[in-house]
């Protein structure tokens, strides 16, 4: 359940935020303080399952051949079979298409390195590296958590942004969400809440309305 701070939070949100002609995505922006983000281990990177889900389709990508190409057939959106990866790997227009179409990439271990060496320049700045998995496992279930996953990534700047959902979700989802997202971040802080020196929450064309 939902902590009511949350929950206030998100409804002045709604209120707050025009109608518009478009599914908005509700974001949350957290500001860092006292932290040395230069230091690799000190920055936030972390996959988290939103509990309520992102509230659009996510799409997933998987590079795999033979039993694990044909189970993600199933329930991936598309499927990339090692031959064709050179064809992305030769047209950067190519590439950058499928790395900006595809929220999360699969790949079967052991085609990561030619995935690495031959598109790891296009995937590893944007954070969308596929993670590996082995050829004879069942890709359902990682990709169907995958749908309900949002990646944050502070880098090396102080603020950074994260999807909680859609404006058409309940508030009560949202607040889940986001608590859910909060706790992680604050979990992965050297000081936990007392790095945070700020957070706000808001719709993608809306007002932010402070959280923290």
């Amino acid at each position: 359940m939902a902590d009511k701070h949350s929950v206030e939070t998100i409804r002045k949100l709604l209120e707050a935020a025009k109608p518009r002609q478009f599914k908005e995505s509700v974001e949350l922006a957290v500001n860092l303080r006292d932290i040395d983000l230069s230091v690799p281990k000190n920055r936030v990177d972390e996959e988290v399952v939103l509990p309520k889900g992102r509230g659009k389709p996510i799409r997933i990508c998987v590079f795999a051949s033979g039993e694990l190409a044909l189970k993600a057939r199933n329930v991936a959106d598309l499927v990339i079979q090692p031959q064709e990866i050179e064809e992305y790997a030769t047209d950067k227009r190519k590439a950058r298409a499928l790395a900006q179409s595809c929220d999360f990439f699969i790949a079967e271990a052991p085609l990561m390195p030619v995935i690495g060496k031959r598109l790891g320049v296009v995937l590893g700045p944007r954070g969308k590296m596929p993670r590996p998995v082995p050829p004879t496992a069942d890709p359902t279930n990682l990709i169907t958590a995958m749908r309900n996953t949002v990646r944050v990534r502070s880098r090396d700047k102080r603020t950074f942004h994260a999807a909680i959902g859609t404006r058409d979700m309940p508030p009560e989802d949202l607040a889940e969400n986001l608590d859910a997202l909060m706790r992680r971040v604050v979990g992965k802080l050297e000081r936990g809440r007392f790095n945070i020196q700020s957070a706000y929450v808001k719709t993608t064309m809306g007002p932010a309305v402070k959280y923290l």
